[in-house]
């Protein structure tokens, strides 16, 4: 479960996935609104996991069985966790750039105030960091960071990636209703990102089955204001509000599509049944893996969704 799709992405346009963190999830942040779940393993230290030999040839294998249209415009690594607790994601890094495609790393951030890490993720094109909040309270609220996680640290961290960093740098920041969509912590985190200069601040909001349920969107008004917030402190922001669109990469395996992309991107129904179509598979075969409980079957804000079920 390496890689998966490529899979339509506002930022990337077509982006086949990497997933270098096995397991369940391994990560520094528990985020209230994390699409995968609530973390399983907690974590600061950097592991080994694959060897990025492993990475590089299963990243090939997958490009050998796309169709010629599905070719991504970005390697990506977006992981089961965070894809920075990878002490071999710099060496994965560099033999991927032999491919000759674009790479991608969507971090959130909270190791950058290592140099290694640092030194690693400039060896990419394109990295997108989380910044939700300005605010440490706030932060420790809605990404719920591993205790030895430090607030001062963190941004800093930032601070010294962005001098560093020579690709294309962006910011993304998830609102959730009753956290960080109030005005005052939309200029702290507008303040926050202003010293990053990124090419783009994403706004984004709960679209998938959230790690708590009561996780929710904030309202129209709170969005606007975030918009006009950022944008009147020439942060170019852009908005990602809705589905992507069902256009999903696919390899002629459906089952193992299936399960790659549902690991990192719980899967839309209709984006499913046209996965399904794609792969000219056996719709019965949804069922199947349901009560195999390989996947299960979730609705959120009136969509049905697809999520990869680990066993405890």
């Amino acid at each position: 479960m390496i890689t998966f799709g490529p899979i339509p992405s506002r930022r990337l346009g077509k982006s086949l996935g990497i997933n270098n963190i096995p397991s369940q999830k391994i990560c520094s942040y528990s985020c209230v609104y994390c699409q995968v779940g609530i973390t399983k393993k907690y974590s600061t230290t950097r592991a080994s996991y694959y060897k990025p030999s492993v990475i590089f040839d299963e990243v090939k294998k997958h490009l050998c069985h796309i169709k010629e249209n599905d070719i991504p415009n970005y390697l990506t690594f977006v992981s089961n966790g965070e894809p920075t607790l990878d002490i071999s994601i710099g060496e994965s890094i560099d033999k991927l750039k032999s491919i000759g495609i674009p790479i991608a790393v969507i971090t959130n951030a909270s190791l950058l105030s290592i140099p290694e890490v640092r030194d690693d993720l400039n060896k990419a094109d394109w990295v997108s960091v989380k910044v939700d909040s300005g605010n440490e309270n706030v932060w420790k609220e809605i990404n719920r960071p591993h205790a030895d996680l430090n607030f001062n640290e963190y941004k800093n961290g930032l601070r010294l990636f962005a001098k560093e960093f020579k690709g294309k740098l962006n910011t993304e920041t998830m609102l959730v209703k009753g956290i960080n969509d109030h005005i005052e912590q939309l200029q702290e985190t507008a303040q926050l990102i202003k010293e990053i200069k990124p090419a783009v601040s994403y706004i984004s909001i709960p679209t998938r089955p959230p790690a708590l349920k009561w996780v929710n969107k904030p309202n129209e008004k709170s969005i606007n204001e975030a918009y006009h917030i950022f944008a009147d402190n020439q942060l170019n922001p852009e908005m990602i509000l809705g589905f992507e669109g069902t256009n999903t990469g696919f390899t002629g395996n459906a089952i193992e599509d299936i399960i790659n992309i549902c690991s990192v991107h719980p899967i839309r129904e209709d984006t499913m049944k046209e996965l399904l179509r794609k792969n000219q598979a056996d719709p019965t075969i949804l069922d199947t893996l349901v009560t195999n409980k390989y996947i299960q079957k979730v609705e959120y804000k009136s969509n049905i969704f697809y999520i990869r079920k680990f066993l405890i």
